[in-house]
């Protein structure tokens, strides 16, 4: 039976600081990693219903997300450029669709 090895405490106050930082920048990250997906979903689910209006919204908002987590560092900015990039596609294509 395969455990996780149990992590010692930190002796010196500066690593148990790290650690309380740690554990707070983890769940911010988390936060804001799960509102970025979510936000691209979104953008995605209103692209195959065929909502052109719901879509154009939905982009919008995902557009600053995605900005907002790639200057946060949370994602690389390069990646984000990219998500932002094939989601304008699929809603452009999306709009010029008759």
């Amino acid at each position: 039976m395969a455990t996780k090895a149990k992590k010692k405490n930190p002796r010196l106050a500066s690593g148990r600081k790290r650690v309380r930082q740690d554990v707070k920048i983890n769940a911010a990250n988390t936060s804001l990693r799960s509102k970025y997906r979510t936000a691209v979903k979104n953008v995605e689910k209103a692209v195959l219903a065929g909502d052109k209006d719901k879509a154009t919204a939905a982009f919008a908002i995902a557009q600053s997300v995605v900005d907002s987590v790639a200057d946060k560092g949370i994602f690389h900015k390069n990646k984000a450029a990219r998500d932002k990039s094939r989601l304008s596609t699929k809603v452009k294509a999306l709009v010029l669709a008759k």
